[in-house]
């Protein structure tokens, strides 16, 4: 049986459980991480709510992460907000998107792909020089921390 496509316009649609799986890579230290664990993204309010929950693994060290964004809709189309209600970046799937944080710009691209969605930061400042791309698998049955592995390409869910 096959998912339902979604909508890459309307976040609506990404509501129920994602495996996570994150490349980090620190270009400045020349070192590399990866976080797997859960998305869940969930109604709130007149909204959307969106928990990351995984393990960093980083320089030989496991420690645990969460993170939270909400998606609000608003007259210009749907946003990212952090959980203080300062915006992040507009929802728009499948075009570039830029976020200053002091001296640092975040430039990233949010793919949706039926049940996969695909997202590419670079993080550039004066001491800093990141990518982080993250994959995301619709899969309702995955435990907290299941890890998404895959080939020198990239992750892909298990099985899939």
């Amino acid at each position: 049986m096959q998912a339902a496509a979604l909508s890459p316009r309307d976040p609506r649609d990404l509501v129920g459980r994602w495996a996570l799986a994150r490349r980090v890579a620190d270009r400045v230290a020349g070192r590399q991480g990866t976080v797997s664990g859960l998305l869940t993204v969930s109604a709130d309010g007149a909204g959307l709510r969106w928990d990351e929950r995984g393990t960093l693994r980083w320089a030989g060290v496991e420690r645990p992460v969460t993170r939270t964004y909400l998606l609000r809709e608003r007259a210009d189309g749907w946003w990212v907000d952090f959980p203080d209600g300062r915006p992040f970046h507009p929802w728009r799937p499948g075009a570039p998107v830029t976020h200053p944080c002091r001296a640092d710009v975040y430039s990233g691209l949010v793919r949706v792909d039926g049940d996969r969605i695909r997202t590419v930061w670079d993080v550039r400042g004066p001491a800093k020089d990141q990518r982080l791309v993250t994959r995301l698998y619709r899969d309702p049955t995955a435990p907290f921390g299941e890890p998404v592995s895959g080939g020198p390409s990239g992750w892909r869910r298990p099985g899939g």
